[in-house]
């Protein structure tokens, strides 16, 4: 059965002061009436049953998760007791799914992304669970086809392709259409609709290595190569297989998952889990597992995709007033003002501006931000000074 586990328990700190810790980044409406994590949910419906939906998020997180989705079990969100990387999350997961499903297939898939159209999105995910039905010991991954080159996201250099579907379907099913154009990353809007792959017909590799977040240079390379894929961090596999992986090359972790599976049905399981998951040292997926695994595939997306990792992606959602300014704000008034961000949620407030250029505008009840959108990756540092003047209540 096939079954889904969402990561929501980030901090979103590049999304400051509107991200806070009781309120990060996938908890905000930022593009419709619905916050990016309800959007997830939704991108799943008539994929995978609501039943079979987990969301794995912090302690402190999980009342707002379980607001904003009254429609799950109250089981289904897995309340991690520390922040311990993606590696702990996922396995925690695949522990809990395979008590309920022993055959589980897992998709593991962030909470804070934007991918469209959905049904680009569905296609691509049932073809990962074909295959892994067709080869349990397969660890699938999705690559989305870089359209500049990134310097903030892990590539993933693919080798030799898989024949899919297997040969004697595919000479009934259509090939793909010639000159098919890349699908959409960061710096390009999720407008119109990916490519679709007739009959499931996609493009499928081995994993040849896995790299970490290139200089730009080297990113350069990655894209002329035309062999790279940004890693989207969203993954297909059997729980019983990653855990197995875990096992193998994360000894010691596993040691502390297994102590909590075999506490599950105990009256001290939550003490266990505490104590075993804050022991357990924390490691991403990719470098505890996937970098070091040999039956890894990639899909090449044909949907369009975004990440969502800063304020700039405003720009690729909302359409620009002819001065160039975003404006995602109820009551704005501009004088002699361009390419400028301007964030305020309430309705009541006026942000005027005069003589401004390229600024980032965000106004939240008890703080505002300003600064040069073009020094983003900056805002991490706000959180750290506010965490060191010890003025957590803007935190």
């Amino acid at each position: 059965m096939l079954h889904a586990v969402i990561m929501a328990g980030g901090t979103g700190t590049r999304f400051w002061p509107e991200s806070r810790m009781d309120r990060p980044k996938q908890l905000l409406r930022m593009f419709s009436q619905k916050s990016l994590l309800q959007e997830t949910v939704e991108r799943l419906g008539g994929l995978v049953a609501l039943e079979q939906v987990w969301v794995a998020t912090s302690e402190r997180l999980a009342p707002a998760v379980a607001e904003q989705l009254p429609e799950l079990r109250r089981d289904a969100i897995l309340i991690e007791p520390c922040k311990r990387d993606t590696a702990p999350c996922i396995g925690l997961a695949a522990v809990r799914l395979l008590r309920e499903d022993p055959d589980a297939t897992m998709v593991v898939l962030p909470a804070d992304q934007r991918i469209a159209p959905v049904e680009a999105f569905q296609q691509t995910l049932r073809l990962a669970e074909q295959l892994v039905e067709q080869d349990p010991s397969r660890l699938i991954t999705l690559g989305i086809r870089p359209t500049y080159p990134a310097e903030t996201f892990g590539y993933i250099e693919r080798g030799e392709p898989i024949p899919w579907p297997p040969a004697e379907l595919a000479a009934s099913m259509p090939k793909e259409p010639a000159g098919s154009p890349p699908a959409a990353g960061p710096g390009q809007a999720l407008s119109g609709r990916a490519p679709l792959q007739e009959a499931g017909w996609l493009n499928v590799y081995q994993v040849q290595k896995f790299h970490e977040k290139p200089k730009a240079a080297l990113a350069q390379q990655y894209l002329q190569t035309g062999r790279f894929y940004w890693n989207a961090g969203i993954f297909v596999w059997k729980a019983r297989t990653i855990l197995d992986q875990i096992r193998q090359y994360e000894p010691d972790m596993y040691s502390h998952l297994d102590r909590i599976a075999q506490a599950a049905d105990s009256p001290l399981f939550d003490q266990v889990l505490r104590e075993e998951f804050s022991a357990i040292q924390g490691r991403s997926i990719d470098y505890a597992v996937m970098e070091k695994a040999q039956n890894v595939l990639v899909i090449e997306a044909p949907f369009n995709w975004d990440d969502v990792g800063n304020w700039r992606a405003l720009e690729r959602f909302i359409p620009a007033d002819p001065e160039g300014n975003v404006l995602a704000a109820h009551r704005t008034l501009l004088w002699d003002t361009a390419g400028c961000i301007i964030r305020s949620t309430d309705p009541n407030h006026l942000v005027a501006t005069v003589g401004l250029e390229n600024l980032l505008i965000v106004v939240t009840p008890d703080a505002t931000l300003v600064a040069d959108k073009r020094q983003e990756e900056s805002l991490r540092k706000i959180t750290q000074w506010l965490a060191e003047r010890g003025w957590t209540e803007y935190l």
